[in-house]
């Protein structure tokens, strides 16, 4: 008698956040890619607080492995570290957003 058993793989980041430096006003796209989908305590952070879906955050998943978090609308004040936490799986990048220097 074979019995075949098959431990669940643990998902890993396949693709992680990468810095974004955008100017005011535009909008600074993030993507986590996943190795498979069904990760549980999916979350989006900016600087230690907590993101939600909203006017100014999108927060989109496709086929349950790929995470996007857009930010619309930038201000400076929005400058920070980014992190995208799956379970026990985390990856971050800087968000820069850099002022438009108007002619003198």
């Amino acid at each position: 008698l074979l019995l075949l058993c098959h431990a669940e793989e643990a998902a890993v980041i396949v693709s992680g956040l990468r810095n974004t430096d955008v100017f005011v006003g535009e909008a600074a796209t993030f993507t986590c890619e996943l190795s498979h989908p069904g990760v549980k305590n999916v979350q989006w952070w900016l600087d230690g607080t907590p993101l939600h879906n909203n006017l100014v955050t999108e927060i989109s998943e496709q086929d349950g492995r790929i995470h996007t978090l857009t930010l619309n609308d930038v201000a400076c004040h929005d400058s920070g570290t980014v992190t995208f936490r799956a379970g026990s799986l985390i990856s971050s990048a800087k968000l820069l957003v850099k002022g438009i220097s108007l002619p003198a």
